[in-house]
């Protein structure tokens, strides 16, 4: 299943995430594209709020994940200054993917050969200042 949502806000967006992360079972994977800005983070904040986490997230641009302990764990990834997929030999991150927590992977295409089958792909795109045409599909389409 496809859908595409139009948000106009950041609340809206964040809103939406919260649903997918009140949604979320162990192992769900979402794999987040889009520009710079977009608004990827914001749906990460969005997926942690709605799975109960109330901790501050952040991009973890410079630590590539940060883990935020909850009933189910979340894994929260930024590959943004991954430049090659063999960079991620060494980071072993499919162990995490492939876990009993959630995964939030902002900048998913630079792992693609990577991603588990069962991921929900999010395409993220600019409309206006504050628009965004959200794109969710879900395994199986």
């Amino acid at each position: 299943m496809k859908r595409t949502v139009i948000t106009h806000s950041e609340a809206e967006t964040r809103a939406l995430a919260e649903e997918l992360g009140r949604n979320a079972a162990r192992g769900s994977v979402f794999a987040l594209t889009g520009e710079l800005g977009a608004g990827k983070t914001i749906v990460a904040k969005g997926v942690a709020r709605g799975m109960g986490i109330t901790d501050e997230i952040t991009s973890p641009t410079f630590t590539l994940m940060e883990i935020y302990e909850a009933t189910v764990p979340l894994y929260h990834f930024d590959l943004y200054r991954i430049n090659r997929e063999e960079e991620l030999d060494q980071l072993f991150f499919e162990e995490y993917w492939e876990g009993d927590g959630v995964s939030v992977i902002e900048w998913a295409d630079r792992a693609t050969g990577r991603l588990p089958d069962g991921c929900v792909n999010i395409t993220i795109g600019y409309i206006d200042e504050t628009g965004r045409s959200i794109t969710i599909e879900y395994p199986g389409d």
